[in-house]
């Protein structure tokens, strides 16, 4: 009898081991598969937010190699109305738009097949869709207040003052340091630098010069943060010629 109770305390303490191990194994297993679980959510996590980060980017750059071309194509259409005026410059026109007869908006638009601006539905429809046009910046979300629309401004600098007025292109001591358009932070046909945009295209802005050739600038370079004003203290961007 004492053998066998021995033995039966013995398989109990043996069995009741078992079910500890038992429990400690699933224990402890399903502590680590949640950890695992844990790890690849954080890890998936990260890449997400990196794949959006770089999408994002890629975006950005997509839309500001779209406003370079549409710029570049506004630098031909000006370069194309100077051989055919003599060396002119188109005029300016008024900074709203309204010009019909005379105005960059007017002039240079057919010069590189486009419409002029008084036939854009969307100029003064804020429901128009935006086109594809090199009227457009796909960076810039702004649309008609009803009155006007124009995502590129010609810098009033150069011509000077007065709707008429125009500058011969010979003139110009260093065009391709002049700022001729740009990105614009209103909606003015024509305007100075406190209109350019200091951060449209990821810190930046793209501007036309009168040599022809388009760059992104910089906000710092023609922007005051501080007081969010322009200004015209870089020695790289020439506003008043």
């Amino acid at each position: 009898m004492a053998t066998y109770a021995v033995f039966n305390k013995d398989w109990h303490l043996f069995c009741q081991h078992g079910r500890l191990m038992k429990e400690f194994r699933r224990n402890w297993y399903g502590g680590l598969t949640l950890i695992e679980l844990l790890v690849v959510i954080g890890v998936v996590s990260v890449l997400f937010s990196i794949l959006l980060v770089v999408i994002g980017k890629g975006k950005m750059r997509g839309q500001s190699v779209k406003c370079i071309a549409n710029l570049r194509e506004w630098g031909n259409a000006t370069m194309l109305y100077s051989e055919k005026t003599g060396g002119l410059l188109p005029k300016d026109g008024a900074p709203n738009g309204r010009s019909r007869v005379e105005g960059w908006y007017v002039e240079l638009p057919p010069l590189v097949g486009q419409r002029v601006y008084h036939e854009l539905a969307w100029h003064t429809n804020a429901s128009e869709p935006l086109d594809n046009s090199i009227w457009i910046c796909p960076s810039n979300e702004k649309v008609s207040n009803g009155n006007n629309l124009f995502h590129y401004a010609l810098n009033r600098g150069v011509n000077g003052s007065g709707v008429g007025n125009r500058q011969h292109l010979s003139s110009l001591t260093y065009p391709s340091m002049t700022v001729w358009m740009f990105d614009n932070g209103g909606r003015a046909a024509v305007a100075g630098v406190n209109n350019a945009d200091p951060d449209i295209h990821d810190g930046g802005g793209n501007f036309l010069f009168l040599d022809g050739h388009v760059e992104k600038v910089p906000g710092e370079e023609y922007w005051d943060f501080t007081r969010d004003r322009g200004h015209t203290d870089s020695s790289d961007l020439l506003w008043n010629p």
